[in-house]
């Protein structure tokens, strides 16, 4: 007991403390259905099918102050209620919208999760380490959290504390306030064992033991808990007195750097937006030239007063810091919304968001120095891609293989593609390719002799010059039949005194047959001047008869 109470007074200091803010929405199912469907009158009810019968799953306040209880059957509510709504509960539907309401208060704090340890809706946990000043103080914060969702309609209860499972405890079965670090341990003891998000077996057994409180688990010895009940109760107990670090998963990635805006009055007009997100560019151009960074992704959070949150993405191929680059990109990304903006009852307040972050050192142009045009390009291609779409402007990627159908492919324009072998120089390429090579028919003096004539989409050719072959050796690793590095061996019998042998590993690789996917191009011409790039795949008096492929076409 002496070293549990030094161990906590030695984690939990001023220095390297973090503040957590919980919310229980107790009745957020309801509260959010009557939102979205104003017709609803109370008292309402939802239900579910549990072991074959249709239990009360979750319900409003006007419900629960008229007696009706989680899983009572549906049956007995009515009977106790005969004015009560009843509903079939859709989880899909109230886990998305409290994820929606979770990204919400990312206006509060960066750092928001869900808690799943009971439910996907109702608890929500807000890492407020450094951002209660925005609101005055922690009480400030959490009364103006407290008192807006209550505008809104919902019923909630909310508690600041040290650590997460102190904060959901209080929150749960306390008044809602602002736990210090030296009340925190007074508190927890004092909050029932259910506190600790535990099994409703535990808690039941526990309550059989006379255990009701967390003080009188903590004064317990250890290893019988342990022995009873499983490590994972020793481990709540140790998250709630901060003995433990509990993380949480946050929903939104934590944008290294940002800068934001709330107003006064909530603004609803996309000129309006766009207007705002110029002056965050250019303060967040500052944040980032203070750090030497630059950035190639942006986020535009639109927080509305609904509890809804709208957000514009785009992207640079290069890094940046360039406040009218930036504004210029979510201009053009706002073009491709049409009329699927929707700024609700107003905006209260905009946050810009920077994440691919590198280093990015300012540059001195010297007083004879020119520019290539790279970077105008580069803005160019992040603006029409933001304008008509990423997959709408491509750019050619070179592949290091020497297959001409695979040397090539075509990427988004802001995609950071890996540099690759170059042909060697000096090789004869076509200007124009085919997208695939297509079957001709060739005619030879001799087999292995030049082509002199040439039939392709039923129209014949004749050949009268010719140069060649340049032969390609097929890229083994590509195909997909079976390579086989060792031969099988066949299997003997064992001995009576011995035993089975194990067989030796084979690996399930792919075959290369050299004879069948090697390659000889030829250059060729007709009679009237037009230049063909055509290929044999085989050898004659190979296992296969060789057959011949059109490739491109010459200038």
């Amino acid at each position: 007991m002496e070293f549990q109470a030094s161990l906590l007074a030695t984690t939990i200091t001023p220095a390297s403390r973090r503040r957590f803010l919980v919310l229980f929405l107790p009745t957020w199912p309801t509260d959010y259905l009557k939102r979205v469907d104003r017709g609803l009158a109370s008292p309402l009810a939802l239900y579910e099918r549990i072991k074959g019968g249709l239990r009360i799953s979750a319900l409003d306040s006007e419900a629960g102050r008229a007696g009706i209880r989680m899983g009572q059957s549906v049956a007995d509510a009515r009977a106790l209620v005969p004015s009560l709504v009843v509903q079939e509960m859709n989880r899909p539907l109230l886990e998305a919208g409290f994820a929606d309401f979770a990204d919400w208060h990312s206006n509060a704090s960066p750092l928001v999760a869900v808690m799943e340890d009971i439910s996907r809706f109702g608890d929500l946990v807000l890492d407020i380490t450094g951002v209660a000043h925005l609101f005055g103080d922690e009480r400030a914060m959490l009364r103006e959290l407290l008192t807006r969702l209550r505008m809104l309609g919902y019923t909630v209860a909310g508690a600041i504390a040290p650590t997460i499972g102190a904060a959901w405890g209080i929150s749960h079965f306390a008044r809602s306030q602002v736990v210090e670090d030296e009340a925190l341990a007074g508190l927890v003891d004092a909050l029932p064992v259910a506190a600790l998000r535990l099994s409703e077996a535990q808690i039941a057994s526990l309550t059989q033991m006379g255990l009701t409180t967390i003080g009188q688990l903590r004064q317990r010895p250890r290893k019988p808990l342990q022995a009873r009940f499983g490590q994972s109760l020793l481990t709540r107990i140790d998250q709630a007195y901060g003995l433990i670090e509990e993380r949480m998963t946050p929903r939104l990635p934590l944008a290294e750097q940002h800068v934001e805006r709330r107003f006064a009055e909530p603004i609803g007009l996309m000129d309006d937006v766009l207007a705002c997100a110029h002056d965050l560019a250019i303060r967040l151009a500052h944040q980032l030239e203070a750090t030497g960074q630059g950035a190639q992704a942006f986020h535009l959070f639109l927080y509305r007063v609904d509890h809804k949150v709208m957000t514009l993405s785009v992207n640079s191929a290069r890094v940046t810091r360039n406040p009218q680059h930036i504004c210029q990109l979510f201009e053009h990304r706002s073009e491709r919304l049409q009329g699927e903006y929707d700024a609700g009852f107003g905006i209260d307040m905009i946050r810009l968001a920077a994440s691919s972050l590198d280093t990015l050192e300012p540059n001195q142009l010297g007083v004879f120095s020119a520019e290539d045009g790279t970077e105008d390009l580069a803005q160019l291609n992040d603006r029409m891609a933001s304008r008509l779409g990423a997959m709408a402007v491509l750019r050619t990627q070179l592949i290091a293989s020497h297959l001409p159908e695979r040397a090539a492919r075509l990427v988004p324009s802001q995609a950071m593609a890996e540099i690759a072998t170059l042909p060697q120089p000096g090789l004869n390429r076509p200007l124009r390719l085919l997208p695939a090579p297509e079957p001709v028919l060739i005619s030879a003096e001799v087999p292995d002799g030049l082509p002199a004539s040439m039939i392709w989409r039923r129209q014949s050719y004749r050949l009268v010059r010719g140069a060649g072959p340049e032969r390609l050796g097929a890229e083994w690793w590509r195909k997909e039949e079976r390579l086989l590095l060792v031969p099988p061996s066949e299997p003997e019998d064992p001995s009576q005194a011995e035993k089975p042998g194990i067989a030796p590993y084979m690996p399930d690789l792919p075959v290369h047959e050299a004879e069948a996917q090697t390659r000889d191009y030829y250059r060729v011409e007709d009679e009237e001047g037009r230049r063909f790039w055509v290929f044999r795949l085989g050898f004659y008096g190979g296992p296969r008869m060789p057959t011949w492929y059109l490739q491109g076409f010459f200038a």
